[in-house]
């Protein structure tokens, strides 16, 4: 199965529960528009290579379109769709007023220089300037991507449409960016961590967490962990695995992925693998790599109770049903890692107004919108017999199909 067959397998699920008819859900699940580009550049050994380029425009009734851009040698059409699909009920579901897309590169960024990348990022930006903008689509920082990335598409786009900082979000600081972006990720798992286990009566602190992926949302979700009393026993990065039972020293592996590049070779631990990662015990996993590492040749082995999803479409639906016959519950990505587009809103507000917040306002609005959307999420799950999915699809689909009514079509 692939990934955008996955999100709509999730979706029919819901709209079934919710009588929905074929020709609205037909409407709610395919994109806007769908673009493909080339994109050339000159790379600094003078030689030209070509690049093929994605931006999926899903869904613009709630508002804006919003959605990451990826640099990854694995990126395809399929995926990109179920992203951007994913997107729009994510939005839905925090209530922020956007729609969802999703854009990425196929390549290898680890393969090029900043220069290169530089020209890579423009070149791209060349090709769908005209279909992205602050009130129509805002790209943002996904897989392999950051504030730089960021800052060299904003500066692209006002070339040919004047000064725009609201274009993208995650941007630098220094460059009308938001205090707290980098982070908002993790901080939402953590967040939905915090709420999902007082639901079984427990708390961060004293608790056990497996971590797969140590990337931006990983290792902010760990550090945020750490400090609140939570035993992180194992992460894994692209090279592999680490880990011990008594608790790893974040702010110590922290600084060793910053002086080495991965987690691997930090003292004290065993290795692990990036498959063996996902079934040790645990009291809550977070698949926070890419999708489809959960499927149902290992769902059954998985001994966490909580799974908390960081990454987008970590879990197969096969995988899923298991779990729900395990009884173990799953808060999904389209609820779990909503604190990025949340704050991606708070940027995007800061930059229309032209005025900045505090770090401290943005971190209480995040956790007041990402508390009240997981107890709503939690409310009708319980009221209608539902696994925490299937109530957010819900949501989502409601909160969009109204919009679609409302609008006209």
């Amino acid at each position: 199965m692939d990934f955008f067959e996955a999100t709509n397998c999730y979706f029919q699920e819901a709209a079934r529960r919710m009588d929905l008819p074929a020709n609205i859900e037909k409407l709610l699940v395919t994109p806007t528009r769908e673009l493909q580009v080339q994109v050339s550049i000159e790379r600094d050994n003078g030689e030209i290579e070509t690049f093929i380029g994605y931006r999926v425009q899903h869904d613009d009734a709630r508002g804006p379109m919003k959605g990451g851009l990826r640099y990854h040698p694995k990126v395809d059409l399929d995926e990109v769709r179920s992203l951007a699909s994913l997107m729009t009920w994510k939005t839905a579901i925090v209530k922020v007023p956007f729609g969802g897309a999703k854009g990425g590169v196929v390549c290898d960024p680890r393969q090029y220089s900043e220069r290169e990348l530089n020209r890579l990022t423009r070149t791209f930006t060349d090709q769908i300037h005209d279909v992205i903008g602050p009130e129509r689509d805002i790209p943002a920082p996904d897989v392999n991507t950051n504030a730089q990335v960021m800052a060299w598409m904003m500066d692209q786009y006002s070339k040919y449409h004047g000064h725009s900082p609201a274009v993208v979000t995650g941007k630098p600081l220094d460059l009308y960016g938001s205090a707290g972006r980098e982070e908002a990720t993790g901080r939402g798992v953590v967040l939905m961590c915090r709420e999902a286990l007082a639901d079984l009566g427990l708390s961060i602190e004293g608790s056990d967490f497996v971590i797969q992926g140590f990337g931006n949302v990983g290792s902010w979700a760990a550090q945020i962990l750490h400090r609140l009393g939570g035993r992180i026993i194992a992460v894994s990065d692209v090279g592999g695995g680490i880990h011990n039972p008594a608790g790893l020293d974040i702010d110590a592996l922290r600084a060793h992925v910053a002086a080495t590049g991965s987690v691997v070779g930090f003292a004290d631990c065993s290795r692990i693998d990036n498959d063996s990662i996902l079934l040790l015990e645990c009291d809550v996993l977070i698949p926070a790599a890419l999708g489809g590492v959960l499927t149902e040749d290992n769902a059954h082995e998985v001994r966490a109770r909580l799974i908390v999803e960081g990454a987008n479409s970590p879990t197969m639906p096969a995988a899923d049903h298991v779990f729900r016959e395990r009884e173990i519950p799953v808060v999904p990505d389209i609820l779990a890692n909503a604190g990025g587009v949340t704050v991606s809103y708070f940027e995007w507000v800061q930059n229309n107004q032209q005025f900045t917040w505090t770090e401290e306002r943005v971190n209480a609005e995040l956790e007041s919108i990402m508390v009240s959307s997981y107890r709503t999420v939690r409310e009708i799950a319980t009221t209608k017999k539902l696994p925490l999915r299937t109530a957010a699809f819900t949501l989502a689909i409601g909160r969009v199909g109204k919009a679609t009514v409302l609008r006209g079509i």
